[in-house]
């Protein structure tokens, strides 16, 4: 695999980002049911597995060189997709190198802590590529659609107020730019999925034997929220989209598309890293040559490799 980015890559991305600054608006600002005039879906599987291809060439440089680390955030309404995404998307990397954290309700431990502790407790260490299958903006997205939640985070009561949201904003980007510094990039997606592509997708596990399993009454329930939602996701894009880590925001009403939007922003990232495999030193090189010597010397009959 070239260290080039293939053309079609750079132009996806670059229409999927969030401008750092601007104010966004929901549903008015992104089509959720979109694509981009030049990606054909008859060539979706060819796209899809290119950016694949990448992906699994340059897991294997970052392992080696064991000095970044890449934490993908995934964040969306219930049924946009997220396990499909990265199910596909992730299809060729090895699993040892992928860490997937998918964040529920709090225990009473985690809520014993500050409300970033028990996501920084699932952070990739250097050379790993973590998931985050909702992340830690939960806590601008379901806590402020539910403020009660925040009565469960005995948070002291000068911490409580109406500014709690542009703080943890604050917070938010501050965190981020200390994990990009220090070799963790974050890379932030939205899988936008439109109120009727929802609404069909829970007909469809209603339905289907084999989707049953999907579906939660809770579902329902939130779905109640939807422009409240809306709202907060708008207000969680407008703040926190920064130089350093910006959101993307996927058109998410065909899976098809999703997919190739999330291997494209995940794959320029780690183009844009560029991690290397190490240089091995004149020391290292001899004792490798000295190893040699020693297996062939072990080879049976006329020193001919066996292999």
């Amino acid at each position: 695999m070239s260290s080039k980015e293939p053309a079609w890559i750079g132009e996806l991305v670059r229409s999927l980002q969030v401008k750092p600054g601007s104010k966004v608006t929901l549903p008015a600002d992104f089509d959720p049911a979109s694509t981009a005039d030049f990606v054909d879906k008859k060539k979706s599987a060819g796209l899809l597995a290119e950016s694949v291809q990448l992906l699994a060439a340059y897991q294997v440089r970052l392992a080696a060189e064991d000095a970044h680390g890449v934490l993908l955030c995934l964040q969306a309404l219930d049924a946009a997709g997220k396990d499909g995404t990265i199910r596909h998307v992730m299809s060729g990397v090895n699993p040892q190198g992928v860490h997937v954290s998918s964040f529920k309700v709090p225990s009473d431990e985690e809520l014993g802590h500050d409300y970033l502790w028990r996501y920084a407790q699932r952070l990739p260490a250097r050379g790993e590529i973590g998931i985050f299958n909702r992340s830690h903006y939960e806590e601008v997205l379901v806590v402020r659609v539910h403020p009660e939640l925040l009565e469960r985070q005995h948070l002291p009561l000068e911490a409580v107020g109406p500014d709690i949201w542009k703080r943890r904003f604050a917070e938010m980007n501050g965190w981020e730019r200390y994990l990009t510094d220090n070799g963790i990039r974050v890379v932030k997606v939205f899988l936008n999925i439109s109120k009727e592509e929802q609404r069909r997708r829970f007909l469809r596990r209603l339905e289907r034997p084999d989707h049953n399993w999907k579906f939660s009454a809770s579902d329902i329930r939130e779905r109640r929220y939807w422009d409240d939602y809306q709202h907060a996701f708008s207000d969680m894009l407008s703040n926190t989209s920064t130089e350093w880590s910006p959101w993307h925001v996927i058109p998410a009403d065909h899976k098809w598309f999703a997919h190739i939007c999330v291997g494209a922003i995940l794959g320029q990232a780690l183009l844009e890293l560029d991690p290397r495999y190490p240089e091995i030193t004149p020391e290292q090189r001899r004792e490798e040559l000295a190893a040699k010597e020693a297996l062939l010397a072990e080879a049976p009959g006329d020193g001919a490799s066996s292999a």
